[in-house]
């Protein structure tokens, strides 16, 4: 059996007792009798307690996702964070003096349980405080480049992604070149809009899902599996209420926090769409990667139906026109939104 089948086969049978003792091992502590298994598909993760109640989380990511190199670059830039003071859940140090162990094949972290709670609404005062928080991120982010991270850029993610979704059987035929077509297009249309901008390392899937929000302290950011190369904007966009046009007030008020730290440029406004779009499209190829795996069609029936991509592709035809729509540049005019 070579390593990666070795890796594959070890991943879905990891049992309290193995969880619980490479815990123990990789941070010489003893651990109460506690695992629990929390949501996580694409990684296997597991709450422990150590004997003196610190909470951990151990993650083991699944083989084949992400590589060695790609999985250090992220735990590097949260050390990186943590070491500025910046609120972030970062890995602890293993016995090996890195974030990183392997069991079986298998790659794993841990971290330090952190309580809190997910905001889906922000208050103005929020606002200012995730754009201090985010510009604080983007400065220690743009003091390097991740060589082994992907850059977000419609010609270098979301064309592999249209060529993945393309080539296997993955919806109906007759529905295959009209969402080639539209794809094509949209790139074409979009990716003259990504030059000159500036590209640093990010969070890359900053969501509130991925913000943690503790009471008399400040939001927490985690999650950094999708770090990417990309324009700043990408960490902020899910985060606004609604589309651009409609989500003003928000990108005010996270401007003034952000610029307290750091300029922006406010030209990158107008890859809020864009980027949208890109999304629709990176989503279902996760899911398309997700569904080669024998458990993901009995959790999502829907997917890869023939109503699915008609619903793909009439989306992705609205915020094409929305793009279309949306008004010239004005450069960095600090009073154009």
């Amino acid at each position: 059996m070579n390593s990666d089948n070795h890796g594959k086969a070890a991943f879905p049978v990891l049992t309290p007792d193995t969880v619980i003792t490479l815990a123990e091992q990789q941070l010489s502590c003893h651990c109460q009798a506690i695992c629990r298994q929390l949501n996580s598909y694409i990684n296997r993760v597991f709450e422990l307690e150590s004997e003196d109640g610190q909470g951990l989380v151990i993650k083991f990511y699944r083989p084949d996702r992400w590589s060695k190199q790609t999985i250090e670059e992220a735990d590097r830039f949260i050390l990186e964070l943590h070491e500025q003071e910046i609120p972030v859940v970062a890995p602890l140090l293993l016995k090996n003096g890195s974030s990183l162990a392997t069991y079986e094949n298998v790659l794993f972290s841990i971290f330090p349980r952190m309580g809190g709670r997910f905001l889906d609404e922000f208050s103005d005062e929020q606002w200012l405080e995730i754009g201090r928080l985010l510009g604080r991120m983007h400065s220690v982010g743009a003091a390097r480049r991740a060589g082994n991270r992907n850059r977000l850029h419609p010609v270098y993610t979301t064309a592999q992604q249209v060529k993945f979704l393309s080539k296997a059987h993955f919806m109906p035929p007759h529905q295959q070149k009209h969402f080639q077509a539209i794809c094509n297009e949209l790139i074409e249309l979009i990716a003259p809009m990504f030059a000159d901008m500036e590209t640093i390392r990010l969070h890359g899937d900053c969501h509130f899902a991925n913000m943690i929000h503790r009471p008399d302290e400040s939001f927490f950011l985690i999650d950094f599996d999708d770090m990417v190369n990309g324009p700043p904007i990408q960490d902020v966009w899910m985060l606004f209420p609604s589309y651009r046009r409609d989500s003003l007030p928000e990108i005010e008020l996270f401007l003034e926090g952000y610029e307290t730290f750091r300029s922006f440029d406010r030209r990158s406004l107008h890859l809020i769409e864009p980027l949208r779009a890109m999304r629709y499209i990176h989503y279902a190829a996760w899911c398309a990667q997700q569904s080669l795996d024998s458990g993901f069609a009995a959790q999502n029936p829907e997917w890869g139906t023939e109503l699915y991509w008609q619903e793909e592709i009439s989306d992705l035809a609205r915020q094409l026109e929305r793009i279309r729509q949306e008004p010239t540049s004005a450069g960095n005019n600090p009073m154009y939104l």
